[in-house]
């Protein structure tokens, strides 16, 4: 079995099956499934190989929202560049390159979700530029930024809110959010809203109540 650290393409590929996200069937990825060994494998395992908890092995709520939102809505990234922020497997980023997106970046802090990305990028036949890196306190050049699913604690929301609203004086700004704690209180246009299908395992729910947020900051007119 490939390593994480010496081949992490093949690590990703032996660790997953190619399947489709319940709410995007057009879209396939390489996912963690109940018959893959990284399903299964406990934290301990994932240290030892040198590898954060593989968040880009899953489909989550809020990318598959952004997904179908943007196939359903071609119109919105079309001819646009677009960014994905905190993209883990790249779906909301796929999305926007089979959309007709004229630029599609994809950013992560972790090295093995850009990799994952790339793989994912190739099944579908798309080209998607990796962006490595914290980007929290700089203005990303993009006409759409996206985002999902990052509000799951007070210290993350604390810190990502107000620069999503610093970006959106220059870009449009998408947040995704499953209904989690620490989303943003204030009042935004919602573009859509639907319940997703979810695992158990990880979310100890059936399915979640997901919307996608456009956010504007007030300072801004119009």
């Amino acid at each position: 079995m490939s390593t994480a650290l010496s081949d992490p393409a093949g690590f990703i590929r032996d660790n997953t099956a190619i399947a489709q996200a319940t709410l995007v069937p057009e879209i396939s990825l390489h996912l963690a499934t109940e018959i893959t060994p990284i399903w299964q494998a406990s934290e301990v395992y994932l240290e030892q190989i040198g590898i954060e908890p593989p968040f880009w092995a899953f489909a989550w709520p809020g990318s598959q929202l952004i997904a179908r939102f943007i196939l359903d809505n071609p119109g919105h990234v079309r001819g646009r560049r677009v960014l994905d922020v905190a993209c883990g497997c790249g779906l909301a980023a796929i999305a926007a390159a089979l959309s007709g997106a004229s630029d599609v970046q994809a950013n992560d802090i972790d090295p093995m979700a850009l990799e994952a990305t790339a793989l994912n990028a190739r099944l579908n036949s798309v080209t998607i530029a990796p962006v490595a890196g914290d980007l929290i306190g700089t203005i990303p050049d993009c006409d759409l930024l996206v985002i999902g699913d990052v509000c799951y604690n007070e210290a993350m929301a604390a810190r990502i809110v107000p620069w999503l609203l610093e970006c959106s004086k220059t870009c449009e700004v998408w947040l995704c959010d499953p209904g989690r704690h620490y989303a943003p209180s204030m009042p935004l246009e919602v573009l859509t809203r639907q319940t997703v299908p979810v695992t158990q395992e990880l979310e100890s729910a059936d399915q979640r109540a997901t919307t996608l947020f456009r956010l504007r900051d007030i300072s801004v007119p119009g």
